[in-house]
């Protein structure tokens, strides 16, 4: 399967190495390669990871404190990775009140 990272996730990676790379380049290096081949795995074993929180979702820890959101999408053989989010977060994100 292909895997593709949503904008969001996209983003949400940015985040975190920029965040690390702060206070040590070579930690956010290693933890971007990290992420990199737990999504390369799941483009072998798409359903490596667990049923996710949000229905229609699988996670998977590629470190103790980060969680990868998925969603495997079997007709077009896509994995999409939709979110990258610390595991201290509220996941999923709270709805507001509108």
């Amino acid at each position: 399967m292909k895997v593709r990272w949503t904008l969001a996730a996209t983003q949400d990676r940015a985040e975190i190495v920029e965040y690390i790379a702060a206070d040590n380049p070579l930690a956010a290096l290693k933890i971007d390669a990290l992420f990199s081949e737990a999504a390369a795995r799941l483009g072998d074993f798409p359903r490596l990871g667990s049923p996710g929180k949000i229905p229609g979702t699988r996670e998977l820890i590629p470190h103790d404190n980060y969680r990868l959101v998925y969603e495997i999408d079997d007709a077009e053989l896509t994995v999409w990775v939709m979110a990258l989010v610390h595991t201290a977060r509220q996941w999923p994100p709270a709805k507001r009140d509108l």
